[in-house]
């Protein structure tokens, strides 16, 4: 049957595999092995899936593969693996075959035993410590997964596969490298020497829905009251900072405050690499660019901050201030370019200020701690601080306003914040979203701007009563 196959399709010229070659297989394996849940039997199964994808690379017409549906692709890879297996006198259940044979379409297609994971819409970061450690993390919280790779080498060619496709280079002149996969997830690889105990990888998957602030309002991010007061910040252009550390949900709060600013005006995003999803047609959207293989052609946020002011934007929002680009930042939204928005690592509001006071210092310019305080105090006018809590939850810890100085100091004021009661039995924070009883200094300016807000949202609850 498989030769009948084999000439039928040999003529065709949508056949991707080259199946005249002749086949040259090891020592065949017990059909047993392969059916214990062991670590031998994981090997094993292993070994048999790389002597069959090294078998496919020789017999694949690489010139033709994009051109040919999955399905047909699927169906001469099992074809081929149903005659390998034979030769080998492996026999294999029903399922345990179509999940080889996913698994080799995925090598051939795909990146691996990455494919599952990326695929799982639960996952947000998938964790690859070594070829046998791989970790995710599932609504906020760290779990071991059984995925694994057959040793280093195999890691090793699909980092290189990753950071191929986005014409990237990795190497031990260059051990590490960002990328960005097709549909926009961000990936860190790094290998010996600075890797001590190998290669690792890290990619922060790319949400095909963005979160609104209805569905952060859902999850316990924060209250309607808050979410109310986020629109009218954003509606009267003021400028907001959003602090957080790495995993709070910046990018997604940024994603989700974002949505209200007005469809007619002009946004520029910058980022060093492109992850925003913004709702707005009229969005142009740079990236920077790392050094070539000789160390030329840099592109940095700075640069193109300097460009974006001269492509008459509205607003600019960059993705994370992480260094001297954020004077230009602050230089942008203290010259007209009111509504702007980025975000920082920080752990507190007021760790967020000092922060970008140090980011100015990068510059190089020797100018006076006063002078830099007031250009912050200046240009930004709410901090959104942000944190991932010990159950793995992510909340909006306080919203807070900037509103001067005095003498040498910025001074802020909360409006709202989140206070923690206590911790629930299965391990969930207890806590809640309240105002401060303070009434923002920009209150009048929100009026001004014609935007409807209540008054009472300001009060604290035992002040209504």
């Amino acid at each position: 049957m498989f030769n009948e196959y084999r000439s039928r399709r040999a003529t065709e010229p949508s056949n991707v595999l080259k199946l005249e070659t002749p086949i040259k297989m090891p020592m065949p394996l017990p059909a047993e092995v392969l059916d214990e849940p062991s670590n031998e039997g994981l090997q094993a199964h292993l070994e048999l899936k790389s002597r069959l994808h090294s078998e496919l690379l020789d017999r694949l017409n690489l010139s033709v593969i994009d051109k040919v549906e999955r399905s047909e692709l699927k169906r001469q890879i099992a074809s081929l693996a149903t005659s390998l297996l034979e030769e080998e006198g492996v026999h294999m259940r029903a399922d345990a075959f179509s999940t080889l044979v996913e698994e080799l379409m995925n090598e051939v297609m795909g990146y691996g035993p990455l494919e599952p994971l990326l695929a799982d819409p639960t996952i947000n970061d998938i964790l690859v410590n070594s070829f046998d450690q791989v970790y995710v993390e599932r609504y906020g919280l760290l779990e071991r997964t059984k995925t694994r790779f057959r040793d280093e080498r195999h890691l090793l060619r699909i980092i290189d596969k990753i950071v191929t496709k986005v014409g990237r280079r990795i190497d031990e002149s260059q051990p590490w490298v960002d990328a960005r996969l097709e549909d926009g997830s961000r990936v860190n690889a790094i290998i010996r020497p600075c890797s001590v105990d190998g290669p690792a990888l890290s990619i922060r998957k790319f949400s095909r829905n963005p979160l609104t602030t209805e569905k952060l309002v859902e999850r316990g991010a924060l209250d309607k009251s808050a979410v109310k007061l986020l629109q009218a910040l954003v509606e009267a252009r003021l400028n907001i900072l959003i602090s957080g550390g790495t995993g709070s949900g910046k990018t997604t709060m940024l994603n989700a405050v974002s949505s209200y600013i007005d469809t007619n005006q002009r946004i520029v995003t910058i980022e060093d690499a492109a992850e925003l999803q913004l709702q707005q047609e009229h969005v142009v959207r740079l990236e920077t660019r790392p050094p070539n293989a000789e160390g030329q052609g840099v592109i940095s946020q700075r640069d193109l901050l300097r460009n974006a002011l001269r492509m008459r934007p509205d607003r600019i929002i960059v993705g994370e201030v992480r260094g001297a680009e954020c004077f230009d930042m602050l230089q942008a939204m203290n010259t007209g370019h009111d509504g702007s928005m980025t975000t920082v690592h920080a752990n507190s509001a007021r760790d967020a200020l000092g922060r970008v006071e140090q980011m100015v210092t990068m510059l190089g310019v020797d100018l006076p701690i006063k002078t830099i305080r007031s250009q912050i105090a200046g240009a930004i006018h709410i901090v959104l601080q942000l944190s991932r809590l010990s159950d793995g939850s992510r909340r909006v810890m306080s919203i807070s306003e900037i509103t001067g100085m005095e003498d040498d100091t910025i001074t802020m004021q909360d409006i709202f914040v989140y206070k923690r009661s206590g911790k629930s039995s299965d391990g969930k924070i207890l806590g809640e979203f309240m105002p401060t009883g303070i009434r923002p200094k920009c209150f009048d300016l929100l009026i001004a701007s014609g935007i409807e807000i209540d008054n009472g949202m300001f009060m604290r609850k035992e002040s209504r009563t």
